[in-house]
């Protein structure tokens, strides 16, 4: 299956259950090749106090501008941007292989938001601590991401957060003056709007068996008020509940009662929002990106004035919104974490952060920077989703295990949206599952 670009919605995974599956021979082959061979992933290390930064390709260009002028002031060092695959999945992999290796030369990583955890329970990434005593200045979802045990483990880079767009003159039209605020008006307001505007869907999300799944199996599932591991203890699963069987079947009723098309079990980020930016359906669930779209006639068929952007409805719970983004982890093996963490806090220092926000449409961390004027300006989503990001965006669940734990959301939420499975079965199908998922990680770390 196709995973995520860099800078697109979450990073996937599923087809790191062949990697998982075959990953001893993996292994073993790193390990025979040494950090020689590794080192060919995209240049060598870095010479005496110079550092090397992995990514993966930046199409906005703002990355290697900023590691230029990084470099450009910087006296004792300069950084290294060693590019990784555009593939978050891969990427992950290949770090992986590499630590347990042994034979990363890696100093500073830009790592996914649902890496801390994974890298951090296996020791492979440094507790930051010590050294991150600003962090109350950045966004709470963003930063809880970065907590593992009584660590931090990671410094926000940017954000991201699911968002709900849609049609505003469309739903004028129909009668409506305010968006949903339950799903069950939203597939009212998406059956009506649709019918008399005559357009092909109501309502397009990503329900592909793959991360962007997760992430929309997730938020039914806080919506209706339930979790899947428990906030104050995450080695305890708690995904049976009444509230997690009602979130899925309130997005299993979305195909069933024609508030979607079938075709949305194929959809990930790239077919829900052509169908909307086509003009094709009324609601569209996805990430800030697309609002960059619009005001590309190129990509989008719509303008930005005919599109509002709000919160994901509720139906029990509260509003949540699944977190995406990316971050800054030093390697914990390196030599050189006084410099990483001067590469670091400069980057993230609300001038850099602008930078990105202004020239890559990069959601910025620090909560001061939802004041700028020249971001809310420049930036609409921005201005649009504050709220959203601000107060409703919540991290995947934060778990050393979380890649495997993933892989069995991905399955059983793909399996319950299209009848395969019951809601019921699928979430005590995953009790189990997970709550053995997690056992095997304790007895891993014991």
């Amino acid at each position: 299956m196709r995973r995520t670009r860099i800078g697109r919605g979450p990073g996937r995974g599923m087809s790191r259950k062949d990697f998982l599956k075959t990953g001893g021979a993996g292994l073993a082959g790193a390990a025979l090749l040494g950090s020689g061979a590794l080192a060919g992933c995209g240049g060598g290390g870095a010479e005496g106090d110079d550092i090397v930064f992995s990514w993966g390709p930046d199409d906005t260009g703002v990355l290697p501008k900023l590691i230029e002028a990084f470099n450009k002031q910087s006296d004792g060092f300069k950084v290294t941007y060693r590019e990784m695959p555009s593939d978050t999945g891969e990427y992950f992999d290949q770090l992986r292989t590499q630590f347990q290796a042994g034979a990363s030369d890696i100093d500073v990583i830009g790592g996914d938001v649902i890496w801390p955890a994974q890298f951090a329970g296996n020791g492979y990434i440094a507790d930051l601590s010590d050294r991150f005593t600003d962090s109350d200045q950045f966004l709470p979802g963003p930063m809880e991401a970065m907590r593992f045990e009584d660590g931090i483990f990671g410094v926000p880079w940017y954000t991201d957060a699911g968002l709900l767009y849609y049609r505003q003159d469309l739903l004028e039209k129909a009668g409506f003056s305010e968006p949903p605020e339950t799903w069950e008006d939203l597939a009212e307001q998406a059956k009506k709007t649709q019918q008399d505007a005559g357009v092909q869907f109501g309502f397009v999300f990503q329900g592909a068996e793959y991360e962007g799944g997760v992430c929309n199996g997730l938020e039914y599932i806080w919506t209706h008020g339930g979790d899947v591991l428990d906030p104050n203890d995450p080695n305890k699963v708690v995904v049976e509940s009444p509230e997690s069987v009602a979130g899925l079947t309130t997005q299993r009723a979305m195909i069933e009662d024609g508030v979607t098309t079938r075709a949305v079990l194929q959809y990930q980020e790239d077919e829900s929002h052509g169908a909307f930016v086509r003009g094709d359906s009324v609601f569209l669930r996805n990430w800030p990106y697309v609002y960059a779209l619009l005001s590309n006639p190129d990509e989008s068929e719509i303008k930005p004035r005919q599109v509002g952007v709000t919160s994901l409805p509720v139906s029990g719970g509260k509003s949540a919104s699944a977190l995406g983004g990316w971050n800054f982890l030093v390697n914990a093996a390196s030599e050189k974490q006084d410099q990483a963490w001067e590469f670091i806090r400069w980057m993230t220092e609300p001038e850099q952060l602008k930078k990105n926000a202004l020239e890559g449409s990069r959601l910025p961390v620090r909560r001061e920077l939802y004041e700028d004027s020249e971001i809310l300006d420049n930036v609409p989503v921005a201005r649009l989703g504050k709220d959203v990001i601000i107060q409703n965006s919540r991290p995947r669940p934060v778990s050393p295990v979380y890649s495997d734990i993933s892989l069995e959301m991905a399955e059983k939420f793909s399996a319950s949206l299209a009848g395969e499975m019951s809601p019921e079965e699928a979430v005590a199908t995953l009790q189990e599952e997970m709550s053995s998922l997690v056992k095997q990680g304790q007895e891993a770390a014991s």
